[in-house]
């Protein structure tokens, strides 16, 4: 499956973005999609995950309660960002993975296949 990423931009603390991830290819049933960022300097880390099929999230905690991961009917995953934070400010990636056992997901190894990322800056 190929991903596409957008979304990204440059907001003031406090604001919002929606990131999109569209699959091209297939679809994405059968799959768990995850959105990872990465600051310069920093490790890729994980930021939320959700499972096609059924619908369950999971999200790192310094993003829960600010950030949404949802999908549609057909082959996009949102991630909606409320009140970012400069510290919020990192390249983001989505990820897709046939792996719907594992219930965490959290590491990027556990990924086969990502888009191409968007910047996200938020500016204090």
């Amino acid at each position: 499956v190929q991903l596409q990423a957008s979304g990204g931009g440059l907001v003031q603390a406090g604001g919002s973005l929606r990131l999109s991830c569209a699959a091209s290819g297939r679809t994405f049933s059968g799959y768990t999609i995850g959105w990872f960022r990465q600051a310069p300097g920093k490790d890729r880390e994980f930021v939320a995950r959700i499972r096609w099929s059924g619908g369950s999230t999971s999200y790192a905690g310094s993003v829960k309660g600010r950030f949404t991961i949802s999908r549609d009917n057909a082959n996009t995953v949102y991630l909606q960002m409320n009140s970012l934070k400069p510290e919020d400010t990192a390249v983001y990636y989505c990820a897709a993975d046939r792996n719907v056992i594992v219930s965490s997901m959290t590491d990027p190894l556990q990924y086969d296949f990502w888009g191409q990322g968007t910047q996200v800056t938020v500016s204090s």
